[in-house]
């Protein structure tokens, strides 16, 4: 991930004052503390300092909303991209577009190649291909969208658990070889750079140059857990497009994300799905401006850049300790429970019948951001310990 810089009169690391326990458990103290929050992965979170950042331009807007809409809104959300071009490594700021959610820039990968089957330039029945594991909601918008205009949809089916990279590319090389029969072609990949769930990082770069050397025509990383969780790097990973959310694992508050899109003719003809005035102009201009609405949570991304910088190493940093630290959850909550690294958990699918031998059990999906503590994990230990002593299997959970 592309260095820090300091950005609107912030200072550099060197010259910040570290950030303290008091001062992490302060700017979390709005969380529900009777709840221990280990799915941030889900929606995020979002600092009290944040969060303030965001309701002064909240409020500037409201103060004077002419003002803020010619003088403030456009140059701020050119910083925005311009932040985000250097942490991902992209090539110009006119590849970043500033949206509102991963699921918004799917819909404008999706869109664009919707329009190519309906203009002729694809054929009935060429492929779109994606896993298995995709997001439930990214798996029906390429049905919706490809489906719907005569494209046929291939899953990439991966084994679980996925005990290695190799055992992606295997199957994914296998699914390649299948859409390309019967003279079909490959009009856009789809690929997860971690999936939700199981959660699993995907070796992108391999696949990418995968799909390069079967002929994929274009290819949509769909990066939705990626930053400030993983290294990015657009031009070593080489996707066409790349979408990530910033509420995830940035610490923005809902909804900002970012699509990116290498720079090629084809580029210029992508568009925002809300047609309003900025049409024609580009697609980060077009999603700069759909309308009136709440564009708070896309500006706070410098003081981000502040808030992350108090912590030692920056995001890089936290990236390595929330990674070392949810290992070592992981592997205390498996050995509590005599289980398997997944983080397998001993509460069956249904009861096992006599001689069954590796029954179905489930599988919890836990994570660790600055805010989490030891105790979060004890808790999800001690209830899962209070479920098995009362024989729940998840069939029961479901009525």
């Amino acid at each position: 991930m592309g260095s820090l810089v300091p950005v609107n009169g912030a200072t550099t690391q060197d010259s910040v004052k570290p950030i303290t326990p008091e001062e992490i458990r302060s700017e979390f103290s709005h969380h529900d503390p009777t709840v221990a929050r280990i799915n941030n992965g889900s929606f995020g979170c979002g600092p009290a300092s944040i969060v303030a950042a965001q309701q002064r331009h909240q409020l500037l807007f409201l103060r004077q909303p002419d003002y803020f809409y010619f003088n403030i809104l456009k140059p701020s959300i050119f910083e925005t991209r311009r932040l985000i071009q250097t942490l991902i490594n992209a090539d110009h700021p006119d590849e970043v577009s500033v949206v509102d959610n991963a699921t918004t820039a799917d819909a404008i990968v999706l869109q664009h190649t919707t329009w190519s089957f309906f203009s002729s330039n694809f054929q009935p029945g060429d492929a779109v291909i994606m896993l298995h594991y995709a997001y439930g909601a990214v798996k029906k918008s390429v049905h919706a969208y490809i489906s719907r205009a005569g494209g046929h949809v291939i899953e990439v089916h991966l084994p679980f658990p996925v005990k290695s990279s190799s055992d992606i590319i295997f199957e994914f090389q296998k699914a390649l070889q299948k859409g390309k029969t019967n003279g079909r072609k490959i009009r856009l990949a789809v690929i997860d750079h971690i999936t939700s769930m199981p959660c699993v990082i995907i070796p992108v770069k391999e696949l990418v140059r995968m799909c390069r050397e079967e002929g994929v025509d274009k290819i949509f990383i769909d990066g939705a857990h990626a930053i400030g969780n993983v290294d990015l790097d657009m031009k070593d990973i080489g996707a066409d497009f790349y979408t990530s959310n910033l509420r995830k694992w940035l610490f923005c508050p809902p909804s900002a994300a970012f699509l990116y899109c290498k720079m090629s003719e084809e580029s210029s003809d992508l568009h925002h799905p809300v047609v309003s005035h900025e049409y024609g102009n580009g697609l980060a201009m077009e999603s700069a401006w759909i309308g009136t609405r709440d564009y708070s949570s896309q500006l706070v991304l410098p003081e981000v850049m502040e808030f992350l910088n108090r912590f030692e190493g920056g995001i890089d940093g936290i990236m390595q300790r929330n990674h070392e630290a949810v290992v070592e959850k992981a592997e205390m909550l498996v050995k509590a429970w005599g289980t398997e690294l997944g983080v397998e958990v001993p509460i069956y699918y249904r009861a096992p019948v006599e001689g069954e031998i590796d029954p179905i059990t489930a599988y919890t999906r836990i994570s660790h951001q600055v805010y989490n503590v030891d105790e979060d994990y004890n808790r999800l230990r001690h209830a899962v310990n209070k479920l098995v002593k009362a024989g729940v299997t998840c069939a029961s959970l479901s009525k």
